[in-house]
């Protein structure tokens, strides 16, 4: 994916943040502000899953090649262990 269509998911990920701090401003439903949030993740969660693809199918394929795999190998562990938090 490129960076184009990454900034497009963030953009739309900080619209709808935006949308959340106006319900709140305004006192929505605790339920609807709680549904926006969820969505919220789910669109970074995306971006970061496309991210980690990204990478995986490119540095660690290279690394390997080059007899560095082990390096970023244990570099990615860390990274995912982080994200699934």
């Amino acid at each position: 994916m490129k960076n184009n269509e990454i900034l497009i998911r963030l953009k739309r990920a900080e619209g709808q943040l935006r949308g959340i701090q106006k319900m709140v401003e305004n006192d929505r439903y605790w339920m609807d502000i709680v549904q926006q949030i969820f969505a919220v993740q789910s669109a970074t969660k995306s971006v970061g899953v496309i991210l980690l693809e990204g990478y995986l199918r490119e540095s660690i394929v290279n690394a390997i090649d080059q007899g560095n795999g082990d390096k970023e190998t244990q570099e990615i562990i860390l990274v995912v262990k982080q994200f699934v938090k």
